[in-house]
């Protein structure tokens, strides 16, 4: 072997690896690559000490969303206290898109933007070819503490040309049927890493993916979706024979004994799409008896601010077509979007209360400003102790959960990050 690309696998970064390791598989067909999956720190540590000892390239690679930055940054540290030459490291996801800047400067060497899939199988090739990787579209660097960007990787056309997850190395994930979104709400990255357009991975190749699953054993199907019944359309309409289609072709590949899971995280549902009709179609195939459901908020102002493109209406009428359905709707709600006053919050937690007289319960979150997104720049979310006691007695109810407090620390985090950038 001539080169070593190593891969940290951490939460939640691993499922992106998942999908990174199952597009690198070509590249190690064609020899001259190691890929090492390294699962702990230790293993981390070993990989690149025998890397580096061998004499050969070596290239750690990490994946991540904004909130993780800090922690994969100090696993970086840590890892060059140890072996402190001889390997490049490099780092992915979301936030290395929106932030690559502010990546390097927090130790890495390069930062990936955009998708990934072909990008890495360009850093892979360079590294065993000898080529410098300063060379690859879609890596930035800093060169004498000088910020240059190359660009961004290329953006993958058809989701079929890539596996969704690494079957060789049993790196299982759900399976990705739609990537990118029209629908650009203002605080979701998704849309903006991922272009505000859907390209859908097809029902045969969705079908081989489940059936790997199945004969490795395992029993459940999931999928990745922005939106899963947006499945197969390219606009705001419910294609429901695309749906059909796909969930038929899971459904045959699984068989009787497989479970698929539709329409639950990580493939929500939008409230204006919970029609009876289609939740009569979802009924007859999966075997989830929960829908997950973008609520958001309760206030029509806000709503139309973020834009969601639905109003209060559609989320109650999603409760009521899927209780009749005989699902149980999990709704998400974000609290702390820019510009939602008293009324607006008074608003949100009078239609969680609604909903759940109706049979729903309430997923709550904090509005977190993501880099990459048109909210970027405004304060992080707070939930008022008036609201905070509200919400404890909702969740003392059993109806609602989250990780809502959390995520308020969170999001305070990234705005003194986000400070800190501005003044640097």
């Amino acid at each position: 072997m001539s080169a070593t690309l190593i891969l940290s696998h951490r939460s939640p970064g691993k499922y992106a690896l998942n999908v990174l390791a199952g597009a690198l598989e070509a590249v190690e067909d064609e020899g001259g690559l190691e890929l090492v999956v390294a699962k702990s720190p230790t293993s981390l540590l070993d990989a690149t000490r025998r890397a580096v000892e061998a004499g050969r390239r070596a290239c750690v690679a990490w994946s991540f969303y904004s909130p993780s930055l800090a922690e994969c940054a100090a696993e970086r540290a840590w890892l060059a206290r140890a072996v402190p030459d001889g390997w490049t490291s490099l780092a992915g996801g979301v936030h290395a898109s929106a932030e690559p800047e502010e990546v390097l400067r927090e130790g890495f060497d390069f930062a990936a933007s955009g998708e990934g899939e072909h990008l890495i199988r360009a850093v892979a090739r360079a590294l065993r070819d000898g080529a410098p990787l300063a060379d690859v579209t879609g890596l930035a660097r800093l060169e004498r503490g000088v910020f240059v960007a190359n660009g961004r990787g290329a953006t993958v056309a058809h989701l079929d040309e890539f596996p969704a997850f690494s079957a060789r190395r049993r790196l299982w994930g759900a399976v990705e049927i739609t990537r990118g979104c029209i629908y650009a709400c203002k605080f979701c990255q998704t849309p903006f890493l991922n272009k505000a357009r859907f390209r859908h991975r097809s029902p045969e190749n969705v079908a081989l993916h489940a059936g790997l699953i199945r004969r490795a054993g395992m029993r459940d199907v999931r999928f990745v979706s922005p939106t899963s019944l947006s499945y197969g359309s390219m606009d705001e309409r419910v294609d429901l024979a695309a749906v059909e289609a796909l969930l038929r072709a899971v459904r045959a590949a699984i068989g009787a004994e497989g479970r698929m899971f539709f329409g639950t995280f990580p493939s929500e549902v939008r409230p204006e799409h919970a029609t009876p009709e289609a939740l009569a179609l979802l009924k007859r195939f999966v075997d989830n008896d929960n829908l997950v459901i973008g609520g958001q908020s309760g206030s029509e102002g806000v709503l139309r601010a973020s834009h969601r493109g639905h109003g209060v209406e559609s989320i109650e009428r999603a409760v009521e077509h899927s209780v009749a359905a005989g699902f149980v709707p999990n709704v998400d709600f974000l609290l702390g979007l820019p510009g939602e006053d008293d009324a607006d919050v008074d608003a949100t937690v009078a239609l969680m209360e609604r909903l759940m007289a109706r049979g729903a319960r309430v997923h709550g979150h904090t509005f977190l400003p993501l880099p990459g997104t048109p909210f970027r720049n405004a304060p992080a979310g707070r939930v008022s102790e008036r609201t905070r006691g509200r919400l404890l007695a909702l969740e003392g109810r059993g109806r609602l959960y989250g990780q809502w407090r959390r995520q308020e620390e969170i999001g305070m985090e990234l705005v003194r990050r986000r400070e800190g950038r501005s003044r640097g």
